[in-house]
């Protein structure tokens, strides 16, 4: 889900309202790319949380005291606290229509602004000087990556192109919006508008299309231009006045979205107070882990639960390989049968006889509709079938073992979930095995997580997943075969790729990588973790397997202590 031009503007408003003219007492780092500030403004503290997650940046007030979640500060972070701490905040702006927030400070630094970009992939803090050269940021972005854009720290800041080619609804006339329908007549209207025009994210256009046309997917060429015109001057008449109805649409006790104006194309619209507390409502409170705790329970118990099913099935499964003796007693069954069916009698029940001499006598249920020789027959036929069964029970075994395996890597999965979505994700991945008992839920939190990025020395990148999803990407799609490839030995965790470019890894950079993949496991809490490491083209994926199951060789162990740093 975006978090939007229009969210921008009604958070502006908010922030102005709230912390404009109040002093930041506080910063903290609460995660490898998060930050949160403590603002004494109108007599009453408020947290800022500031995000620059690459999948899910956010700017909101949160409601509860933000606590500092790593070890170590980063460079930004300690930055932060020289120039925000004691600062005060002169005013919150937004670029117009653009996914930018500045906060205009002045503090024991001079006057300088702080930039959130809460974009999704391109999610950015910079801390930038009141000449307009960038002090440090959250994501480092060099020439190698975007040639017009460089977010570097001694370099000039430079804002985001502006977007020329999509016009201001403002400004919309009645006959350019019936030319933008009739030119694609058979698309979507909503696509038009967030082709077409400035602040119409796809949730804004779906809302207008349906107040519209009353559903969210017609055609432009069934669109009246004129009652679209009306809807659009509607919303964006209240939003210029800051007219804001913040809200969540909720079904099933998981939030589904959040919006500064009233969704009427989705069930369960909740009214809040403000638009900061929908989007903490979407995406959790940024205080840690243990935020988490209650949501995690019934995706845990889905997991035991499914675990406790596989692992009956593996057990009965591995115990029909070791009963020999039941196999043994219907192949002799028959050939005793066979010997003795001369002195069976008619409706005789049952034979008594011994297979080996010195063996103990069997019991032999007989039938006695049917003759000895049919009766042998039987037997042979039960045989041949358990035999037939007991040959794919090996398959069956090892199939049951991987489900287990993955299993136990979802629940490392969901011990590692630090915010909506990623739960999410474990949710939605039972739900896709079928393990999920019960009505189907839609995914907490909108989009999909992505890999950690880590800068490493020396130039090296090393990709960090962070759930089965995000290990499949990591190895497969961000790895080459030379890269090398690092798991946390024996336990459930991440895949962890350093990308080499044919260059030899120093050990700095390797230790960092295995300390990230003993964190990212279900290790992390050991004192210290071995951690396999092999080049990328010695790991294979599992034949039918889930994602992120993999079968590797040629590998070292290397023992470090787990870190996040």
């Amino acid at each position: 889900m975006y978090f939007d031009a229009v969210t921008i503007m009604a958070l502006v408003d908010e922030l102005n309202d709230t912390i404009a003219g109040g002093r930041v007492q506080d910063s903290v780092e609460i995660n490898e790319d998060s930050f949160g500030l403590e603002v004494y403004a109108h007599h009453v503290r408020q947290y800022l949380v500031i995000s620059a997650d690459q999948q899910f940046a956010r700017v909101h007030l949160g409601g509860e005291k933000l606590r500092r979640g790593v070890q170590k500060p980063s460079p930004l972070g300690l930055l932060l606290r020289r120039y925000v701490e004691g600062a005060r905040i002169e005013a919150v702006r937004q670029p117009a229509w653009e996914r930018v927030i500045v906060f205009e400070m002045d503090g024991p630094e001079g006057v300088f602004e702080l930039i959130a970009e809460p974009m999704e992939r391109r999610a950015n803090l910079l801390l930038v000087r009141d000449d307009g050269i960038i002090v440090d940021c959250a994501r480092r972005v060099g020439p190698q990556e975007n040639r017009v854009r460089i977010s570097l720290p001694n370099r000039p800041y430079e804002p985001p192109p502006p977007q020329k080619t999509k016009r201001d609804p403002g400004s919309l006339a009645l006959t350019l919006l019936g030319d933008m329908l009739d030119v694609a007549p058979g698309e979507q209207a909503r696509q038009v508008l967030t082709r077409h025009l400035l602040g119409f994210s796809p949730l804004v256009a779906r809302e207008a299309v349906f107040r519209a046309t009353g559903s969210t997917t017609t055609r432009a060429a069934d669109t009246s231009a004129r009652t679209l015109l009306n809807v659009i001057e509607d919303l964006f008449g209240a939003f210029g006045a800051g007219q804001w109805e913040p809200g969540n649409a909720i079904q099933d006790e998981q939030v589904d979205a959040f919006a500064a104006y009233r969704l009427t194309h989705l069930d369960g619209w909740t009214p809040v107070a403000s638009i900061s507390e929908a989007l903490e409502r979407f995406y959790g409170p940024m205080v840690g882990e243990g935020a988490y705790a209650a949501a995690k329970q019934p995706v845990q118990a889905a997991i035991v639960e499914a675990k406790e099913r596989v692992s009956k099935k593996l057990e009965s499964l591995r115990r029909s390989l070791q009963d020999d003796a039941a196999l043994e007693h219907l192949r002799q069954s028959g050939e005793l049968l066979l010997a003795y069916q001369y002195t069976l009698t008619r409706g005789q029940t049952e034979l008594r006889a011994q297979y080996e001499v010195d063996g103990p006598e069997l019991v032999i249920e007989l039938d006695p509709s049917m003759s000895p020789l049919d009766n042998a027959q039987r037997y042979f036929e039960k045989y041949d079938k358990a035999k037939r069964a007991r040959e794919g029970v090996p398959q069956l075994v090892e199939a049951a073992e991987q489900e287990l395996a993955y299993l136990e890597q979802l629940e490392s999965d969901l011990a590692l979930a630090s915010n909506w979505p990623e739960i999410g994700e474990v949710q939605e991945a039972l739900q896709a095995g079928g393990y999920w008992r019960g009505k189907r839920v839609a995914q907490p939190g909108g989009g999909k997580s992505g890999p950690l990025k880590v800068a490493a020395d020396d130039g090296f990148v090393i990709w960090v997943g962070r759930n089965s999803r995000q290990n499949d990407a990591v190895t497969f799609d961000k790895g080459t075969a030379e890269d090398l490839w690092l798991h946390a030995r024996g336990v459930p965790g991440a895949h962890v790729i350093i990308k080499s470019a044919g260059r030899d890894v120093p050990d700095g950079v390797l230790r960092r990588a295995a300390s990230l993949a003993a964190f990212y496991s279900q290790a992390r809490t050991e004192a210290r973790v071995l951690v396999d490491v092999t080049q990328r083209k010695h790991v294979r994926k599992i034949k039918g397997g889930k994602p992120g199951m993999v079968t590797y060789r040629n590998e070292s162990p290397v023992e470090v202590v787990p870190s996040a740093e």
